[in-house]
């Protein structure tokens, strides 16, 4: 492996680690905040107001998706199926909830569920990197893992 080849590599593996540890603790943390913060009934019903479909089920399953989901990112666990999830999370949170408001944070728009889904949609496509456990358990070489968990 030439000098620049192996620069190139570590520099995507460093910028895989540095998406998946963001990612993960703003993950994490709003899935705390939905669980026990909110608490579960407090987000069936903010998502019950806000139109969320099927609210009963869906709060619940996505604060414990975004919890142990954000978990998963950092320490670089099942990261493709798990930011594949995480990225629809957010598409639904968009579509379903920031777009009447447009782009910007700030009057309650997508511009954060965005980066989040497109955060989650690369580490999808890309994997986890050498720094995880996926690495570890289903090897360096590629660093896939298994297409019947993807």
């Amino acid at each position: 492996m030439s000098s620049q080849t192996y620069a190139s590599t570590t520099k995507s593996t460093l910028a895989r680690t540095v998406l998946r540890a963001a990612l993960g603790v703003i993950f994490l943390a709003h899935g705390w905040q939905k669980i026990f913060e909110y608490t579960i009934p407090g987000t069936q019903a903010a998502f019950a107001q806000m139109g969320v479909p099927a609210a009963e089920l869906v709060g619940p399953a996505i604060g414990f998706l975004e919890l142990v989901g954000g978990t998963a990112l950092i320490v670089g666990v099942l990261v493709r199926p798990v930011a594949a999830l995480l990225a629809l999370d957010m598409l639904g949170a968009l579509f379903l909830v920031h777009a009447p408001a447009g782009i910007f944070a700030d009057k309650g728009g997508y511009e954060l569920v965005l980066v989040l889904a497109a955060g989650a949609a690369a580490l999808a496509l890309v994997g986890a990197g050498r720094f995880s456990i996926d690495a570890l358990t289903f090897g360096r070489s590629q660093n896939r893992t298994p297409a019947a968990l993807a």
